[in-house]
């Protein structure tokens, strides 16, 4: 038993050391060696240094002069990385509905005069309770509100929605997306 046992746990270690520690030191250190930016999380900072966010997760915005990202349904609060997922309800779920309901309400409330259709990712979760990016017609929506609570002409904030536009990864790949992080960064920096 030992003659079979003894060959099994060197094994057992070998394979450990090899993708337990040495694989995942490697891959990690060529990371951090060509893709830095991306390695660390692709933190934004700004002039004094200080990083203010990850363009890959979504933050919390709520004052009317700033553009907002969509829902987050992480817990116990919104945009927790620690917590990704979605909500789980299914579209016939009373509870959904209710909050997709009270989310156009409250989107309304805050800007009384805008009687577009309200753009569905400003209004539902995405998969991970995270995504940073909205869509052009979500923040094309918001200009208003964003332009009355700045003080600002509106064609100037929509010229920096289309300065902060993300095209298609390869023009191939996925919708254009704005990246509301780096979007309210730039409105901040010009007023």
């Amino acid at each position: 038993m030992i003659k079979h046992l003894k060959p099994a746990v060197i094994l057992f270690v070998i394979l450990t050391v090899l993708t337990g520690v040495i694989y995942p030191a490697v891959v990690t250190g060529l990371a951090h060696l060509l893709f830095p930016n991306q390695a660390g999380g692709s933190l934004i900072t700004n002039s004094e240094g200080k990083s203010t966010g990850s363009r890959l997760i979504g933050q919390p915005f709520s004052n009317p002069g700033h553009f907002w990202g969509r829902p987050s349904a992480t817990g116990p609060f919104p945009y927790n990385a620690g917590a990704s997922s979605g909500s789980n309800l299914g579209p016939t779920n009373p509870a959904l509905v209710d909050a997709v309901k009270a989310r156009v309400q409250a989107l309304k409330a805050a800007d009384p005069d805008n009687k577009a259709p309200v753009p569905v990712d400003l209004i539902t979760a995405s998969g991970s309770g995270l995504d940073p990016h909205i869509s052009p017609a979500a923040a094309d929506y918001q200009v208003n509100r964003v332009a009355k609570a700045r003080n600002m002409d509106p064609q100037k904030i929509s010229d920096l929605i289309d300065a902060n536009t993300e095209s298609r990864q390869w023009w191939l790949l996925g919708e254009p997306r704005v990246n509301v992080l780096t979007l309210n960064l730039a409105l901040d920096a010009i007023h």
